[in-house]
């Protein structure tokens, strides 16, 4: 019982309801088409649509398009203008004229550059420290999921049919007096603990699947 309410706590928790909210005794998964888990194709999505990821990105933005700026920096500015010349109500000429904006400093100027690439250049590195971090974590979640589907299906498959059958047989022994009372009740304990594993299991899939939900930004 202290396994299933654990169970129920971590999925609520990552499904982002209360705590109080019900869980099914017998929880049916969702069943995914074919290639929704394929590594590659989530790899590409997490690239495209992590919502981490779309941050470092606009950050790199950031700092590029202001180090497009210290460099621009690095030419004079050149204003031209020409204006008429009045005398009373007639123009008697033309008036030119020229603004010329110098940059700053030499050295100034070569500090802001070193320093808006040096900005742009950490922006990138931050950005590649979180796709491999977010890599690393959906392939873990890929990997504890396929192992929680494997157990499922030992468990439906082999386990609990074995149980199930183990205790019809003690049942028919213990009402033919061929078999104890503690023997049907460790045949009977066999199926509960089956039954339990399979919710476990079931509730760490659903489980993954919201990460990975979390990590591409998209209902699979």
């Amino acid at each position: 019982e202290t396994e299933q309410q654990q169970a129920k706590a971590r999925l609520n928790a990552t499904l982002g309801r209360t705590q109080d909210a019900l869980l099914s005794t017998t929880p049916e998964l969702r069943r995914l088409p074919a290639g929704k888990l394929d590594s590659t194709v989530l790899q590409e999505k997490v690239a495209r649509t992590n919502p981490l990821l779309a941050t470092e990105s606009a950050q790199i933005l950031a700092a590029d398009a202001n180090k497009r700026l210290v460099e621009k920096n690095r030419y004079p500015d050149v204003t031209l203008g020409i204006a008429p010349t009045q005398m009373g109500s007639s123009i008697s000429g033309w008036e030119a004229m020229v603004e010329v904006n110098l940059p700053i400093r030499f050295d100034t100027r070569r500090s802001l550059e070193s320093e808006a690439t040096a900005m742009l250049a950490a922006a990138k590195e931050r950005r590649q420290g979180v796709a491999n971090q977010v890599i690393g974590e959906l392939q873990e979640n890929l990997v504890a999921f396929e192992a929680a589907e494997k157990q499922e299906r030992l468990i439906a498959d082999t386990l609990l049919p074995q149980a199930e059958l183990t205790f019809r047989s003690a049942l028919a022994g213990y009402e033919n007096g061929k078999v104890d009372f503690a023997t049907l009740l460790d045949a009977q304990k066999a199926i509960r603990l089956a039954r339990q594993g399979l919710i476990k299991t079931r509730v760490e899939q659903e489980i993954r699947l919201a990460e990975i939900e979390k990590m591409i930004g998209e209902e699979l």
